[in-house]
């Protein structure tokens, strides 16, 4: 069975690192194959055809300074999937676990007898690289599911639908049905590809909501793992990093400058959560279930601009 990996990079000295890593500690690394955006000062195509697994290696190179945001990023690299059996979405900073191909994929499999289209989702723990580059990480102890929910400090206004959320321990054996998902870790089948692609137009806030909703319309179902077989590298909060796509020094030398390529990305959920839905564009709500019905299962009520507490 096949994979597809699809990277957005952006100035980012960990992509290498990311891709060795995730071919090295497969078990099958034959049948992975990436879909990379490398959105940087020169293009590293060069160092990509020196990789062992080059000929795996879907390379596009796009200037940072004439990107778009993630979305616009993770759209291109979703244009590189060649019918892979499934899909794993992760960041360009990642660490992975020995077999970690077999584990999602069996997971996957056991999902299957939940839901037709099962999506496994949840924020990866973090690691770290010591002074020697090595990473470190904790072990997980494997008695809880990270499930996504709502943040309590974040609400709906008239101007924007974009929340915040955060992942909370619920302790279980099994993966949870949940109603949010992480950009930076997704897996499926896949054909999630063509039933939910990433709308360029969203910029960085939002991007999960967005997919979450479209997904869950088209009859996609979220489950977060037990288990996650890969770790996130994570950046501090509250501090500036000149690999942030909207770092200060970059903004003046662009087009289309953060302020609005935020609010074009507002604009355009808005129509999604408050208007018509978009059900005409692939970038709107699906048919198979209704936005009711998610607010039902979610709590999360976009027509009366109310967050309603699930147990």
């Amino acid at each position: 069975m096949t994979i597809f990996v699809s990277l957005a990079s952006y100035i980012d000295e960990e992509l290498f690192f990311t891709l060795k890593d995730c071919i090295q500690k497969a078990k099958f690394p034959n049948n992975i194959f990436f879909g990379v955006v490398d959105q940087n000062i020169n293009s590293q195509k060069n160092f990509v055809d020196e990789l062992e697994f080059s000929k795996q290696v879907r390379y596009v190179y796009v200037d940072y300074l004439e990107t778009f945001g993630v979305c616009w990023a993770r759209n291109i690299a979703f244009s590189l999937y060649n019918s892979e059996d499934f899909l794993l979405q992760i960041d360009s900073h990642t660490l992975f676990e020995q077999d970690w191909d077999e584990q999602l994929i069996s997971l996957y499999n056991q999902l299957k007898d939940k839901s037709p289209k099962p999506i496994i989702s949840t924020y990866p723990y973090g690691f770290t690289f010591d002074e020697n580059h090595i990473p470190q990480h904790k072990p997980q102890l494997n008695k809880t599911a990270l499930c996504l929910k709502v943040h309590p400090d974040t609400t709906l206004s008239q101007e924007s639908c974009i929340l915040r959320f955060r992942a909370e321990h619920i302790f279980s054996k099994e993966p949870i049905n949940g109603y949010h998902l992480a950009g930076g870790f997704i897996f499926t089948s896949g054909k999630f590809i063509d039933e939910v692609p990433y709308d360029p137009f969203l910029y960085f806030h939002g991007e999960e909501q967005s997919l979450a909703i479209r997904a869950y319309t088209r009859g996609w179902d979220i489950y977060h793992p037990v288990h996650i077989p890969l770790y996130h590298l994570y950046k501090k909060a509250n501090t500036e990093y000149t690999n942030h796509h909207w770092h200060k020094d970059t903004e003046k030398k662009r087009v289309l400058n953060y302020a609005h390529l935020k609010q074009r990305a507002i604009k355009r959920l808005n129509k999604i959560f408050y208007g018509d839905g978009m059900k005409e564009s692939h970038y709107g709500l699906g048919n198979i279930r209704s936005l009711d019905e998610f607010i039902d299962f979610s709590g999360i009520d976009y027509k009366n601009k109310l967050i309603i507490k699930k147990k």
